[in-house]
C-alpha cells in the first residue's frame, strides 16, 4: 500500500457521503488553517493515545481520521524506521496539510485520502488501529468497525479517544449555552448520530465494539485542561476559534446581524470568565478506549 493509493475525489454515494462533503468543503479548509493551534490545544489527548496505544518499534499502525497528522507523526517516531505508520482521512485539505508537514519534518508517516470504513485495506495489515477523535463520524458504526477489524492482525490492538458528553466538556458547552438565548431553537441531537459526541455513552460504545467483533474492551474517563485561547488577547483568540470551528460555527453563519452580535457578545462574556494568566483554560473530557481484534 502506498501513501497515495486512494487518492482522487472520494465517492459521495457511500454511507459517509454527508461527512465527506462537509470535510472537503470550507470546514476542512478551516480546520487545516487552525492546525497549529488545535494540535497544541489537544496535545494532552494525543499523548493519551500514545500511552494507551503503547506503540513498539517495528509495528504497523493505522491512524483513522488523522486530520493534519499530529498524532500520526508521534506514532511514526515510536514505530521507528522498521515500522509503518499510515494516516487516513476523508478530508483532502487536511491530508494535503499532513503531507506538507511530513515533507518538512522528514517523517516516515504516510497519508491516504480515503474513507477508512470502506477502503479495501489488505487483511491483517496493521498491528494497531489508533485514533484521536477520528472514529465518531461513521454513519454505519458496527459495519465500519467490523471492516476496520479485518485490517488488523489477529489479536491486533485498538486505542482511541472520543469525547464524553457535551455537558462534561465546558470548552464546547459554555460557548454554546451562552449563545442559545440568541439563536433559533436547535433540534436535539440524535443519540449516536455521526458527530463529536457519537460515542459519549460508554455502554453504547461498548455495544458497537462488541457487535463488531472486538474483545478485551476497556473504556476509562480522562480529563485535561485545554488552552482554548492565548496570546495578547486570549478571550478574543478563543472567541475567533469558536466562530470558525466547532458546533457554533455553522449556526453563526446563518444568523442575521442582530442575533449574531448578541450571540458573539454573550459568548465573549462567557469565555472571559475562564480567562487566567495561562489564557482561556477550560476542561476537556474524553473516553480512553482500548480493545483487541
Amino acid at each position: 500500500m502506498t501513501p497515495h493509493a486512494a487518492d482522487g475525489a472520494l465517492s459521495n454515494d457511500g454511507p459517509n457521503a454527508e461527512q465527506i462533503e462537509y470535510w472537503n468543503g470550507d470546514a476542512g479548509e478551516r480546520w487545516a488553517r487552525y492546525q497549529d493551534k488545535l494540535d497544541s490545544m489537544l496535545q494532552p489527548f494525543s499523548d493519551a493515545v500514545l500511552r494507551i496505544g503503547a506503540v513498539k518499534p517495528g509495528e504497523r499502525i493505522l491512524d483513522v481520521g488523522c486530520g493534519c497528522g499530529a498524532t500520526t507523526f508521534d506514532i511514526a517516531i515510536r514505530a521507528g524506521a522498521q515500522g509503518k505508520t499510515v494516516g487516513v482521512d476523508i478530508s483532502a485539505p487536511m491530508i494535503a496539510r499532513a503531507r506538507n508537514r511530513a515533507a518538512a519534518l522528514k517523517s516516515t508517516a504516510e497519508f491516504m485520502l480515503a474513507d477508512a470504513s470502506t477502503h479495501a485495506f489488505p487483511p491483517g495489515t496493521f498491528d494497531l488501529l489508533a485514533s484521536r477523535f477520528g472514529i465518531m463520524f461513521f454513519l454505519e458504526q458496527v459495519p465500519a468497525f467490523t471492516h476496520l477489524r479485518q485490517a488488523l492482525t489477529p489479536g491486533g490492538r485498538v486505542a482511541f479517544v472520543c469525547w464524553r458528553p457535551m455537558k462534561e466538556n465546558p470548552w464546547i458547552s459554555v460557548p454554546l449555552f451562552a449563545a442559545l438565548p440568541h439563536i433559533p431553537k436547535q433540534e436535539p441531537a440524535v443519540p449516536g448520530a455521526p458527530g463529536p459526541f457519537a460515542f459519549d455513552d460508554p455502554d453504547r460504545l461498548r455495544g458497537v465494539l462488541t457487535n463488531a467483533g472486538y474483545s478485551a474492551i476497556e473504556i476509562e474517563p480522562f480529563d485535561a485542561n485545554l488552552v482554548v485561547g492565548g496570546g495578547a488577547d486570549p478571550v478574543g483568540d478563543a472567541l475567533q476559534q469558536t466562530l470558525d470551528i466547532g458546533p457554533l460555527a455553522r449556526i453563526f453563519r446563518e444568523l442575521d446581524e442582530t442575533a449574531r452580535t448578541q450571540s458573539i457578545d454573550a459568548v465573549r462574556e462567557a469565555l472571559a470568565r475562564h480567562a487566567s494568566a495561562e489564557g482561556v483554560v477550560m476542561d476537556g473530557a474524553v473516553w480512553l478506549v482500548t480493545a483487541r481484534a
